[in-house]
């Protein structure tokens, strides 16, 4: 067989999950055109450039590290770690963003504007998988608090910025991570019960924007022309989108400007508006394509390390699928979590396209894993 033909079945067969890159495909193609309503008023061009940038560019590095056997940098995972709480304790220091989103979340570096949270986000799976997979025991307790150490760290300096939302986020992956290292359900339990007697505890504590949206969330109708206007819009516009919608860059609520954020948090009125039901399954069906194969690759995957590393990214879709969603329907608290592949943001969109080429590289290489 010439090289040619070698090179080609490298992309064939079992290598390469075509069902979970095709879905991935279909999503960033139909967020880019839901991007492109929700900015039409707002000079969409600018939006929709700076999105198509970072999903190609994401895509070429997906091609990539999915070639890439992930093992790889296994040894370098103390090196990333330490990145991310650098990154992390600059944005303590020089970040930005108090006056606009309630939290010092973003840090620029001359040109390039970012939010660093999401790459720690995408480096502390990796790295707890790599840290996890060195444990014989976690439920040992010096065992199980040295990764509680590793794990929460960086929680504690997004807790600073402060950015309740996010660090909730990375509190869901990690124990989801723990859950399938085989944690015991005497910890499981015990954290379920220190977090329902730390509630009343931490809500004196929460900023004044912070309880007007568990209070929104609790009364929905008590103040809808103020901090629960945007969860009234967006149920709005998902209600009178009905069956087939209102047909593409035609929703009243979405291109007369009355819902809040439509292009990050609240993208997924604008889709439902304008294209009913039926768009808002089509979105549903295609995450749960994508899910899917997520658990199946974690499930067949051959080393403990895959495994963790595709359990955190699954973990990571999910509850930003799930809050998102929720959220907008009103069947959870606001809270600034976008949805991935639809929500404007390069930061966010390059994050999830490495996770995903990350895992596509424990699904390539699972031959050789031992």
């Amino acid at each position: 067989m010439d090289k040619s033909k070698k090179k080609f079945l490298l992309f064939r067969g079992h290598k390469v999950d075509y069902a979970l890159l095709l879905a991935v495909l279909a999503l960033c193609i139909l967020g880019i055109v839901v991007l492109s309503s929700a900015t039409l008023t707002m000079g969409p061009s600018s939006y929709i450039k700076k999105q198509g940038f970072a999903t190609l560019l994401g895509f070429l590095i997906l091609l990539g590290l999915m070639r890439i056997d992930y093992r790889i940098f296994k040894k370098y995972y103390l090196v990333f770690y330490g990145l991310g709480i650098l990154l992390l304790l600059a944005t303590l220091v020089f970040g930005h963003g108090e006056s606009s989103w309630g939290s010092r979340s973003w840090l620029r570096i001359g040109p390039i504007n970012f939010q660093p949270a999401e790459f720690v986000k995408l480096e502390l799976v990796f790295t707890l998988a790599v840290f996890l997979e060195k444990k014989e025991d976690i439920n040992e307790p010096l065992q199980l608090i040295s990764v509680l150490v590793f794990a929460l760290v960086p929680v504690g300096l997004i807790l600073l910025q402060p950015d309740f939302g996010t660090a909730m986020v990375f509190v869901f992956i990690i124990a989801t991570m723990l859950f399938f290292a085989n944690i015991s359900w005497k910890y499981i339990l015990g954290a379920l019960v220190a977090g329902l007697l730390m509630l009343p505890i931490s809500y004196p504590f929460l900023n004044d924007f912070q309880k007007d949206r568990i209070l929104d969330f609790l009364n929905p109708s008590e103040n809808t022309q103020g901090s629960g206007y945007q969860a009234n819009e967006a149920q709005i516009a998902i209600g009178s989108g009905r069956f087939s919608g209102k047909g593409l860059y035609k929703g009243s609520q979405t291109q007369y400007n009355f819902i809040p954020t439509k292009q990050t948090d609240s993208i997924f009125p604008v889709l439902v508006e304008e294209l009913g039901f039926i768009g808002g399954a089509c979105l549903i069906f295609l995450y749960g394509l994508m899910l899917y194969r997520l658990v199946d690759i974690a499930r067949t995957s051959r080393d403990r390390c895959g495994r963790y590393l595709t359990v955190g990214y699954t973990a990571m879709f999910f509850i930003h699928i799930w809050e998102n969603v929720g959220m907008n329907m009103g069947l959870m608290p606001i809270t600034g979590i976008p949805l991935p592949f639809l929500s404007y943001g390069g930061t966010f969109q390059l994050v999830n396209l490495i996770a995903l080429g990350l895992i596509l590289s424990v699904h390539y290489h699972k031959r050789e894993a031992h």
